[in-house]
């Protein structure tokens, strides 16, 4: 470890050494999505937005070799992984579990998937509950992606393949078409095949996604998108814990068949139109749908003895169909913007669960239902010897149709009280119409339904958010806001209703006190405090139907950007403390302290060194009283190498020290093992005017 650290140094004195003068950078990602949507020209940076955000770009997303929305988080201050029992992308934002608080382009993308980034323009991670930008949800924060569309006015091609040295491997495609004025078409595409550290991991990626603009006059655009994308994997739980810990000793043994796989199809439409009416008001209207179809079965650790390991699965299907309509309007005045907007959702939801089923033949134990004991190193034979037929279709758990329908108007103004001050205020209302058909399962082994019952339940909200900006030069922020957003008891996935579905929906509430700071040497700087409050409906046992969830508060830290014309950093840091009901006991999954932190030499113009680090503290797995995830350090490089304008080779080392490591659980015995050193080698090539 000690040589890896002098290499380092060695080289960054070295790049320093042959360092010449660069042109200046273009700074990128300062703007949030729903800002440039809704608002005039020109859009509201985020030194004005009184909330704390962080924005990865697609030039990030390659110079740190990030493949998947787990890469990314692990470089954002306040937000964890947790495992998402190896079939979905699943965070931790401000001490809040969330499989379903994605976006794309605004719109909704709660299904459990996970993400690619081949047509990602910029990533951006909003903190704290506020319904007022997105809708309900976003109970911790949430996650947009936004997509590369159509330009006009630009004509290039670009290719990206890569290969590491697990035996993945990728290429990607960006094209863009100039037709003539006023019509544009792009075309990006990509196609990856999975592999890391652990045996019988593998999979297989691909994802295709046209779009178009048009410009219809000088003040009317309609952009069009079309996406389809066709995923498989292998579904990876992790290992036991024993003693209090990951067991070491164990974290080569990948648990289950080659029968844990998870399936995603699906094919995705969005249409948006953006006309200026006048000089200070502007329409947008959008409208999305989308179809996934998803599938995913698998065995796992249970229970473990300190020899054995009782195997438990199941084989899960849904069906989800969404379809969008937002629209609002925008109306700038001398001193201040004024968005009113509508947004109608309607989803169409199937899911159906099936229990692993095991046989143990020549058995005296024969049909032992849903679990069986095996040893360490064999899976389809049990501990005493016997075989085990496994199937995942005669034992069905549960089977729900959901419909569900969602009608929310919101306002939204920033006002300019004076020179200095800036408020931001708004509300939205939203009424959440949920009907859940569940059906009643024959008793016993069976895969039949002998009938069903539909349970609707209406709930409507307000969502405040109000937010003070003081700003003494225009370079700098202080604010003070409020926001709140909300989740019915229908749950973020809505397949059946709580124990609780009797009581009003869950409330968020967070309070943030923040200071940021633009250098003029190119650095931000901000920094915050926040409290937030999770508000149960339920019976608190003395009379009352309300009881505090959860509380959390904190400070994180943030500072990036350019130096100079040489060197930039990304740095962030969050502790927090944070309690469980009543504001007893600890919270899992939300390590106290975390930071991360990236740094980039630009020698020349052909070369260009990074250094990253990240920290995570050690945190609860399932109860206080339980085992605890250990804290890591991990260590990662990048060099990029330009031989010219158009051609890039970048090489990335994740876990530059190969450092045992265990990022996140899903539950008691389910720890997933973190990568082990690996290398990846990528090409871009970029034609221009081709």
């Amino acid at each position: 470890m000690k040589n890896i650290f002098k290499i380092i140094v060695l080289v960054f004195v070295t790049s320093t050494m042959l360092a010449q003068q660069d042109e200046e950078l273009e700074v990128k990602g300062n703007v949030l999505f729903k800002d440039q949507v809704n608002s005039m020209n020109p859009p509201v940076p985020i030194l004005n937005v009184p909330q704390t955000v962080t924005i990865i770009t697609d030039e990030d997303i390659l110079d740190q070799g990030f493949r998947a929305i787990a890469d990314i988080v692990r470089y954002v201050p306040g937000v964890v992984t947790t495992q998402g029992e190896g079939h979905r992308d699943a965070l931790v934002i401000r001490g809040v579990r969330t499989t379903a608080d994605f976006y794309q382009d605004g719109m909704r993308d709660d299904v459990q998937y996970y993400r690619s980034l081949y047509n990602v323009d910029q990533v951006e991670v909003l903190k704290g509950p506020n319904a007022l930008l997105f809708g309900r949800g976003g109970t911790g924060g949430l996650m947009n992606r936004v997509s590369k569309k159509a330009l006009l006015g630009e004509t290039f091609t670009g290719l990206n393949v890569g290969l590491d040295s697990f035996g993945a491997g990728d290429y990607a495609i960006d094209g863009n078409l100039e037709v003539n004025d006023s019509v544009a078409f792009r075309l990006n595409a990509h196609s990856d095949s999975l592999a890391n550290h652990r045996d019988q991991y593998d999979g297989q990626r691909f994802g295709i996604n046209p779009t178009m603009t048009f410009a219809v006059d000088a003040a009317t655009i309609i952009d069009l998108s079309f996406e389809y994308l066709d995923h498989e994997r292998f579904i990876d739980r992790g290992i036991p814990t024993a003693n209090g810990a990951p067991v070491d000793a164990l974290n080569g043994i990948t648990y289950g068949t080659d029968g844990n796989i998870h399936t995603t199809e699906a094919s995705i439409l969005r249409g948006s139109l953006v006309h200026n009416y006048s000089d200070s008001g502007k329409i947008n209207l959008t409208l999305a749908a989308n179809d996934f179809n998803k599938m995913y079965q698998n065995l796992y650790v249970n229970g473990f003895d300190g020899t054995n390991v009782e195997l438990k699965g199941y084989n899960d299907v849904t069906l989800r169909e969404t379809t969008t309509i937002s629209f609002s309007n925008v109306n700038e005045f001398d001193r201040g913007t004024l968005t009113v907007g509508l947004d109608i959702l309607d989803t169409e939801n199937q899911n159906t669960r099936f229990n692993s089923y095991f046989d143990n033949q020549n058995s005296a134990s024969s049909g032992v239902a849903n679990s069986f004991v095996a040893t360490n190193t064999s899976f389809q034979i049990d501990k005493d010897g016997n075989r085990t037929a496994l199937d995942y279709t005669s034992d069905i758990k549960t089977k729900a149709d959901t419909d569900l329908e969602v009608t929310s108007l919101y306002l939204s103004g920033n006002i300019d009280l004076s020179d200095q001050w800036i408020m931001v205020l708004g509300a939205r209302y939203e009424q959440v119409d949920t009907s859940i058909k569940k059906y009643t399962v024959a008793s016993g082994r069976s895969a039949q339904t002998t009938g069903s019952a539909t349970t609707s339940r209406d709930d409507s909200n307000v969502s405040p958010r109000l937010g003070v900006i003081y700003k003494p030069q225009d370079n700098m922020s202080l604010y003070l806001s409020y926001s709140e957003s909300f989740i019915p008891k229908s749950g973020e996935q809505y397949k059946s209703w709580g124990s609780n579905a009797v009581f009003d929906p869950d409330v968020y509430e967070n309070t943030e006190l923040g200071f940021k700071y633009d250098m003029e040497s190119g650095i931000s700087f901000a920094i915050s405090y926040f409290d937030q409050q999770t508000l149960k409906g339920q019976e608190d046992g003395v009379g009352g139907s309300e009881v505090i969830g959860m509380e959390i508060d904190g400070f994180e830290i943030g500072i990036a950007g350019q130096i100079n014309e040489q060197n930039s950093i990304n740095f962030g840091l969050t502790s927090v403390d944070a309690t469980a009901s009543a504001g007893t006991g600890k919270v899992k999954e939300v390590p106290e302290l975390t930071w991360s932190l990236w740094y980039t030499h630009q020698a020349n113009d052909l070369f260009g060194l990074s250094f990253g680090a990240i920290y995570q503290d050690e945190q609860i797995i399932k109860s206080e009283d339980g085992p605890l995830l250990p804290d890591f350090t991990r260590i990662d490089m990048a060099m990029t190498i330009t031989p010219t304008e158009t051609d890039t080779v970048r090489i990335n080392i994740e876990n530059l020290g190969n450092e045992t490591y265990y990022p996140h659980s899903h539950s008691t015995h389910q720890v997933s093992v973190g990568e082990f050193q690996n290398v990846r080698i990528s090409y871009q090539k970029v034609f221009n005017n081709f």
